[in-house]
């Protein structure tokens, strides 16, 4: 996606970094320090640091809710000047954005990779979070809501799953899945 073409949803970009040998330790210190600026920024949806297993590359995996923010937050001063600080150290050489749309917002990203997990991954994870939720809420809810009518009987459902999924059961069931869902196909 091109940083000119406008997009509404969360969006994702991975920076890398070239660390001088010698100097990871500096740069970890400022990596902590420019995450929790970061953080604070308006739109800000969290910051994952990938540490490199060998090399000197290290990757950020930025995520905002969309890429407005994003750019404000690329362009900001406060970005500005903690890059300031890093000269020397470190080198940015590349970088990538990528829109989320759909379910996969619901899939946090593991570490390793932006990609999300195949689709049928995400079905059937999401099948397992709503079911049992949906079970629920058919067994104590919508008999007590027989006499409403239709379009208030048909809120009810969306009104109680898609919160609950959205903050509570998806997350939890993308990290406890996490090995699952984002296994690379060679293995």
């Amino acid at each position: 996606m091109s940083a000119t073409q406008p997009h509404h949803g969360p969006v994702t970009t991975v920076l890398t970094w070239r660390v001088r040998p010698g100097r990871e330790r500096a740069f970890e210190e400022w990596a902590h320090g420019i995450t929790e600026c970061a953080q604070e920024f308006p739109g800000n949806e969290g910051v994952a640091w990938l540490r490199p297993e060998n090399g000197h590359r290290y990757h950020v995996v930025l995520r905002f809710s969309d890429t407005h923010r994003l750019t404000t937050w690329l362009d900001s001063e406060q970005r500005a000047e903690w890059h300031a600080r890093i000269e020397g150290i470190a080198t940015e050489i590349s970088s990538e954005r990528q829109s989320t749309t759909g379910l996969e917002t619901w899939f946090g990203l593991p570490g390793t990779t932006v990609r999300p997990p195949p689709r049928w991954k995400m079905a059937l994870t999401t099948f397992l979070g709503a079911y049992p939720f949906t079970f629920l809420i058919q067994w104590l809810i919508t008999p007590h809501t027989q006499d409403w009518p239709l379009p208030l009987r048909a809120a009810v459902f969306p009104v109680l799953l898609l919160p609950l999924l959205t903050y509570l059961v998806m997350p939890g069931l993308s990290r406890a899945l996490r090995q699952w869902l984002y296994r690379s196909p060679e293995r």
